[in-house]
């Protein structure tokens, strides 16, 4: 049995990546006193404008500069983890990358996960400007005895996102992060609470949602336990909510629902031949 006390910091980051990183410090010196053992912030963290153009390109970074370079001086600082959303620089000159960066609390980099479904939906086309990340990715990594897994936004909409890193044979994970940038429109908030309830519900796994807030994005964060009750959430204004995960509710939930070891199916990597199934 673990625990592990999870910050969500929703906050609507700006187009300057040395502001933002000041939100995210901030933030971090907030949730350490707090006791947080890991800081979780929103999609798009280092930068952001409503719009995604050349200019998300010509601010991107490498994994090595600045903003993810101060993010791992503020882990070792505050002494805690931090997942945060950056914009990275890609490999083609028109492109970026849309990546969560893990940060252990020695500063160094536990994974980094490349968003996969981008986001071309409800009149947007992140594909324009973003290079996909590799569907193979298992982003899974481990603190104090809990496995913390990694998806980005759009990607809550493909259950078996979810079900990949809650069911891996290899490290399946006890609790997922999943920051956003969900955009504010008819029904939306519903859609947002719906399905995220819903991966912690069919994958018996705790649930931790990070959204920006107002203008853009509807703000409303929340911690789910395995059963998808919500024991913290925020409404549509900045701030930070703490919660603490328990592996012990999870293996009470498993004893009356256990719904992944009697699932009947695999989850398999489209296209690729020969692969093996993702169990």
């Amino acid at each position: 049995m673990a625990t592990l006390t999870i910050a969500a910091a929703q906050f609507a980051p700006v187009d300057d990546p040395a502001v933002n990183l000041e939100t995210v410090r901030a933030a971090a010196a907030e949730a350490a006193a707090r006791g947080a053992d890991l800081l979780v912030t929103p999609e798009y963290t280092s930068y952001f404008t409503a719009e995604i153009d050349d200019r998300f390109v010509a601010a991107a970074q490498p994994l090595d500069g600045p903003f993810v370079s101060g993010l791992r001086d503020v882990a070792r600082a505050t002494g805690i983890a931090l997942v945060v959303g950056v914009a990275e620089s890609a490999d083609t000159p028109d492109r970026f990358r849309n990546t969560l960066v893990a940060v252990l609390p020695s500063g160094e980099l536990a994974v980094t996960y490349r968003k996969v479904h981008l986001y071309d939906a409800f009149g947007s086309r992140e594909s324009d400007r973003i290079e996909p990340g590799d569907p193979g990715q298992l982003p899974v990594f481990e603190l104090d005895g809990v496995r913390v897994g990694l998806e980005t936004c759009y990607d809550l909409r493909f259950p078996e996102v979810t079900r990949r890193l809650a069911a891996a044979e290899s490290g399946a994970a006890d609790v997922v992060v999943l920051p956003a940038e969900w955009v504010r429109g008819p029904g939306k908030e519903h859609h947002w609470r719906t399905l995220l309830t819903a991966r912690a519900i069919e994958n018996t796994v705790w649930v931790v949602g990070v959204g920006q807030t107002p203008p853009v994005g509807i703000g409303a964060s929340v911690v789910l336990d395995p059963s998808g009750v919500a024991v913290a959430s925020a409404g549509a204004t900045p701030g930070t909510l703490v919660a603490t995960i328990d592996t012990a509710v999870t293996d009470a939930v498993r004893q009356v629902n256990p719904s992944l070891s009697l699932r009947r199916y695999d989850v398999a990597l489209r296209g690729r031949s020969g692969g093996a199934a993702q169990r």
